[in-house]
This record gives structure tokens, sequence and C-alpha cells, in this order.
């Protein structure tokens, strides 16, 4: 019982704790003792949450600002090479992963729903809404609001 109770506590995620921790992590330049122990219990977050915020050591996700996550950052991925902008607001089960030639630049105030995948060397702009289930993977201008095209119904016919 206690056992599971520290380990629930270092796998938790903490956004405060999480975002400082990465901070040190990110500007870190030498594999120190702290700095490894921090990226070590960032993984652990990140594991225990099914996700990845696209940290490591030398080489990271840039994050202008600290996102937002309604639901925490469960079944999130972020590739280590994306850039997001300020004030990124980033749902539960989002995609922001590599393609040819690159990754995602997100732009500011932006809002991502949940399960959208941005894929490959786009560019979002500013003020841009994605929403729920969709898949980007061509630039968008900013001031945009991306949705989904009407569902395609495809029946099988018995032979």
């Amino acid at each position: 019982m206690i056992m599971n109770s520290i380990i629930n506590l270092a796998q938790h995620y903490n956004h405060k704790k999480y975002w400082k921790m990465r901070e040190y992590v990110v500007q870190s330049k030498k594999h120190s003792l702290k700095a490894l122990w921090y990226l070590y219990r960032i993984k652990k977050m990140d594991a225990f949450n099914n996700s990845s915020l696209g940290t490591h050591i030398g080489q990271s996700a840039t994050f202008k600002g600290t996102p937002m996550f309604p639901h925490g950052i469960r079944g999130i991925f972020v590739s280590h090479r994306a850039v997001i902008g300020k004030d990124a607001v980033i749902f539960h089960h989002v995609t922001i992963g590599e393609g040819k030639g690159g990754a995602p630049q997100i732009g500011d105030n932006c809002y991502i729903g949940a399960g959208a995948k941005i894929i490959g060397n786009i560019k979002i702009g500013d003020n841009v809404k994605i929403g729920a289930g969709c898949v980007v993977a061509t630039d968008i201008p900013s001031d945009s609001t991306v949705v989904m095209e009407k569902p395609r119904i495809i029946v099988r016919k018995d032979s």
C-alpha cells in the first residue's frame, strides 16, 4: 500500500514540477546528475501517462511558453523537433509528429482538439483552432479553423 503510494507520487504528472524540471533538462548543456535525475522523473511521468513531450538533453521540442493541458498529458506525443508557440491549448491524445523533412511549427494562441494529428514539416499560423480528430498535413494560415470534412460511409456489397 505504501509502496504503491510512493510509485504513484513519482509517476503522477504535476504541471508546475514537470515544467520546472523540463526547463532545467532542456537548458542543461551537460549530463549533470541533477539533469539526469530530472530527465528520469520526466520519462517516468511520460510513461505513466502514455505520452512524450519531446524532452531530451541537448535536443528537445521547443515550447515558447508553457502550454495548457485541460486533461493532463495523457496520450500526447510531441516530436523532439517540434516548435510550439505561446498560449497553446492541447487536449488529450494529440500527436505532433515528424514527417518527411521535419516537424511542425505551431504558432501562438493555438487550440488543438482531442485526438488531432499534426504531421510533417508544416507551419500552423497564430490563433488557429484544430478540431478534435483532425489530421493536418498541410500549412494552415493564421486565424483559421480546421475541421474534418463530412464523413464518408463506404458500404461493402456482398457478392
